[in-house]
């Protein structure tokens, strides 16, 4: 499991030049021009992580298998698309399959990029796609109810609960607020996330500023990273030109081109990682002389539902896993060393997975 982030953002932001970067294709046109994206194109990264390489070093893998993350580019949207202004609803739709968003604010002054509106204040432009996304959410709200009643007039359980929480979230939203500030209890948070509203997804908001600003941001951003602690929202400064340019280079010219700009890591790992972050992601690791292998879950998750991750079978006749954290693994050189030294142990259905764990699941069947 990795996660599906949906890019959004107005036109001419650098929503396609980012995606073209970070998936390293040219599957979007990124051109000058609005709705130069008439299609969502979907990319798939693999997720990087060092630890990855440094196990299979150790055990003598035959195969790295990286997690991945999934980047859906969704065209342009507009002041009046959740009424079907510019290409609309069809691209709001996409949005809802996706289980964060990022979105794409431009924060780089450029005269010759013409900005819809005129003019360059990412705040702004913040404002009309969240106002935009919230109507959509309550108009689908308001339609749904609707649809409901007679259910709900049946004594129907689930129509009952479907009610209340779109009840919950038409309130926020006649308030002017996204339906992510519903406090939602642990038992509907299945149902709410099944309502697949646009502003009940986490946001990340990425700054895409000027090379020179990479390292340092900007006040457009600086304005920005105001406005997403305000939120609880999340924020990336990135240069979506120089992750075009580094998805030309390879591994050791990315390296020396992020050291000039006194940048440590690439946009896209930042990227990532605030988008794990955001979700509560994390990874665990199954390692041997065949493959090592990432696999994401959510922190929290138990032994059973981690084992899951790999195959159903595996969740069903879980009996134990044998766990060695990833610094115990390296320290004593693998799986052996571990085991030798007591730092493997033996964990139970009611093991809650840590970040970086090693792990070698047992189950029947």
């Amino acid at each position: 499991m990795g996660f599906k982030m949906g890019i959004v953002g107005m036109p001419n932001v650098g929503k396609s030049t980012l995606f073209n970067a970070l998936t390293k294709t040219a599957a979007a046109q990124a051109a000058n021009f609005p709705f130069c994206t008439i299609e969502p194109n979907v990319g798939e990264v693999a997720v990087p992580d060092t630890r990855l390489d440094q196990l299979a070093q150790i055990a003598k893998s035959k195969q790295i298998v990286p997690t991945r993350m999934t980047f859906v580019d969704i065209a342009g949207l507009v002041k009046g698309a959740s009424r079907g202004e510019g290409l609309g609803n069809q691209f709001l739709a996409n949005i809802r399959e996706c289980d964060a968003i990022a979105h794409v604010l431009r924060c780089f002054e450029d005269d010759d990029v013409t900005h819809v509106d005129g003019r360059v204040n990412p705040v702004e432009d913040a404002s009309t796609i969240e106002t935009e996304l919230m109507l959509a959410d309550l108009d689908s709200v308001e339609r749904r109810l609707q649809n409901l009643s007679r259910k709900v007039r049946g004594g129907d359980k689930e129509a009952v609960q479907q009610e209340r929480l779109l009840k919950a979230a038409q309130a926020v939203l006649e308030d002017g607020k996204p339906a992510r500030t519903v406090d939602i209890d642990a038992e509907d948070q299945k149902a709410w996330k099944m309502l697949q509203l646009l502003t009940s997804k986490p946001i990340l908001f990425v700054c895409n500023v000027a090379e020179d600003e990479a390292a340092t941001g900007n006040a457009h951003s600086q304005a920005v990273t105001q406005m997403a602690a305000e939120q609880g929202a999340g924020v990336v400064v990135i240069s979506a030109q120089i992750e075009e340019e580094i998805a030309q280079l390879d591994a050791e010219e990315a390296r020396e081109f992020l050291e000039e700009l006194g940048l440590e890591q690439a946009g896209l790992d930042r990227l990532i990682q605030a988008g794990y972050d955001l979700l509560g992601l994390m990874t665990y690791f199954t390692v041997g002389p065949k493959e090592a292998r990432a696999w994401t879950v959510r922190r929290g998750t138990l032994a059973p539902q981690a084992a899951g991750v790999i195959h159903g079978d595996f969740e069903r006749g879980f009996i134990r896993a044998e766990t060695t954290a990833f610094t115990d693994y390296v320290a004593l050189g693998g799986e052996a060393g571990a085991k030798d030294a007591g730092k493997m142990r033996v964990e139970g259905k009611t093991y809650e997975v840590k970040d970086g764990d090693v792990m070698h699941f047992l189950h029947s069947g």
